[in-house]
């Protein structure tokens, strides 16, 4: 089986669950995001763009609905027992089959949690399900629940948190020896993907980020692929990805010959990830690395170049974004950082004016004295 944990990771996971359930009085949790399953129970697929659930009644019982391609799946790479099967046919309404089970769990009147802020839940399905469970409960939203028990990361995660970020270096190595004026973006696309999956690595659960030229100034995938000018910009964010956990980095790489103000862009992010890096350390507020990373941009006077948030937690996220959040990197978070805690923390600075773009994006650990970066590749600003 493709189970990437011990039992006893996976019964100390159910059993934080089962407190915070207890603590905010719920008596069944009903799971529509992916990672929740997978960190859970190991259930690793896409099945999710698909109506199903994963139920954790109070007593410890868990029930998966889903459809009949995810039988098999859910039996590879889980620890689930009890799978059922909604059939796919004209009229076929799963949320009726799900207020079945819960029914037949004896839920009826009961205090339900619903992972209604999830990728897995669309609006659609939204309201069948409550239209189905109308009367049947008290529903209630409780989309954060794993999602804040998740922020920490265990020993055994950790692990493969640092093979992601050991394949998040070994791209862009991959890039650095790729880059250069005349090459095709998907040509650098290409190796640096490459390395990762030779190395073990997975899809990441969003595209790589690439643009050159005008493109540099994009913080998303789009379709087009440059050929690099002489003269140009690149910009990247990455991740390496290994068992679904990610390691992230950004970087814009000046080709043939950097733009003066390359140069001062490049020394304000510089700045601003040196701050963000003493801000990370237990005990500050999630919010306080935001505000120093503005303070030391608007210094420099980039204040109308920067972004609103410069970063967010990092774990073992599915499609469509590798973005673990919450928590993300804004003022006035005030969640108390802790150790076990992985946050990826971009310096973003796009000027539209001069359509110049600098970016330094660098993946760390929270641990017992500091921090630590997970990856080990040279920050200087390298001109190819």
């Amino acid at each position: 089986m493709a189970i990437h944990f011990t039992a006893k990771e996976f019964e100390n996971r159910k059993i934080k669950i089962l407190k915070s359930m207890k603590e905010q009085n719920l008596n069944a949790l009903l799971m529509f995001k992916q990672e929740s399953m997978y960190w859970l129970t190991g259930y690793d697929s896409f099945g999710f763009v698909f109506f199903q659930t994963l139920i954790l009644k109070d007593d410890g019982e868990i029930v998966l609905l889903t459809r009949a391609p995810d039988l098999r799946q859910s039996q590879n790479t889980s620890n689930i027992k009890n799978i059922i099967i909604w059939e796919d046919k004209e009229r076929s309404n799963p949320t009726d089959i799900l207020k079945n089970i819960l029914f037949d769990l004896k839920l009826k009147g009961k205090n339900i949690g619903i992972e209604y802020d999830s990728y897995g839940l669309t609006g659609r399905n939204t309201l069948k399900l409550n239209n189905s469970l109308k009367d049947f409960g008290n529903l209630n939203d409780k989309s954060e629940l794993i999602s804040h028990l998740r922020v920490i990361k265990s020993d055994e995660e950790i692990v493969y948190v640092k093979k992601a970020a050991e394949l998040a270096d070994n791209a862009l190595e991959a890039a650095w020896k790729t880059a250069k004026a005349g090459i095709d973006e998907g040509k650098i696309l290409a190796e640096m993907q490459s390395v990762i999956f030779e190395g073990g690595g997975d899809y990441p659960a969003n595209e790589f980020i690439i643009g050159s030229g005008h493109n540099a100034l994009l913080c998303r995938y789009q379709a087009e692929k440059r050929i690099l000018s002489d003269i140009d910009q690149l910009t990247m964010e990455w991740a390496g990805t290994y068992k679904h956990y990610h390691s992230a980095l950004m970087r814009t790489i000046p080709i043939g010959k950097a733009h003066q103000n390359h140069f001062k862009m490049y020394d304000a992010c510089l700045d601003a990830l040196n701050g963000c890096e003493k801000k990370l350390i237990s005990g500050n507020k999630v919010g306080e690395i935001f505000d120093i990373h503005a303070k030391i941009f608007d210094d420099h006077g980039y204040k109308n170049s920067r972004m609103n948030a410069c970063g967010y937690s990092l774990g073992s996220t599915f499609a469509p974004n590798w973005m673990d959040v919450p928590p993300m990197i804004h003022t006035g978070n005030p969640l108390i950082i802790k150790p076990g805690m992985v946050f990826f923390m971009h310096m973003i600075l796009m000027d539209s004016e001069a359509q110049l773009a600098m970016n330094l994006g660098e993946t760390y650990l929270v641990t017992e004295s500091g921090n630590e970066r997970l990856g080990k590749q040279k920050l200087d600003l390298v001109v190819l």
